[in-house]
């Protein structure tokens, strides 16, 4: 049943993201745009899921667990992360990287290295930005999504979903 519910809907965002690549031809190959329309949904629920988990589960008090303390926009990340892992993992590989031949699990852990550096990416901008430069959370968010997309696009697309070059095809 999961199994077709997850098919639904990445044809229901297949189907969402295409009928607006017609003015974007042009400019963008349909890979690239794929991973541009994944990527902005992607980075908007991890928006919308940070700014909920920081100002209504979190209240941005801090979280103390006792043995340690977590600063309300670093716990918010900690817990936005798996979800926008899930979101991500499953839009790179069944909508915008769909031909690599990578087993799913060698591409899942690829992901996971990539999700780390990121989230090590984030955490430092993040920390950076609020802490240093007196900037919101939620903002200080979107500026280091901005970071990380670069950072993950390069090595998404050369690493974890890379397709076989032609010399490998010929082995």
């Amino acid at each position: 049943m999961f199994k077709k519910l997850g098919t639904y809907l990445l044809r229901a965002v297949v189907v969402f993201i295409d009928f607006f690549y017609p003015p974007f031809r042009k400019w963008l190959n349909i890979e690239w745009y794929h991973y541009l329309a994944c990527g902005c949904l992607n980075a908007l629920q991890d928006w919308v899921v940070y700014s909920f988990f920081y100002n209504i589960v979190l209240q941005r008090q801090i979280v103390d667990l006792g043995f340690f303390a977590f600063e309300p926009h670093t716990a918010a990340l900690l817990l936005v992360t798996p979800i926008t892992f899930f979101v991500g993992f499953s839009f790179s590989k069944y909508i915008t990287f769909r031909g690599s031949k990578i087993e799913t699990w060698q591409q899942l852990l690829r992901y996971a290295l990539i999700l780390l550096v990121n989230f090590v990416v984030s955490w430092g901008c993040i920390k950076l930005l609020v802490e240093h430069f007196g900037l919101y959370p939620t903002p200080s968010k979107m500026i280091t999504t901005v970071i990380t997309t670069l950072i993950s696009f390069t090595l998404q697309k050369y690493y974890s979903f890379r397709k076989q070059a032609r010399h490998e095809q010929l082995d």
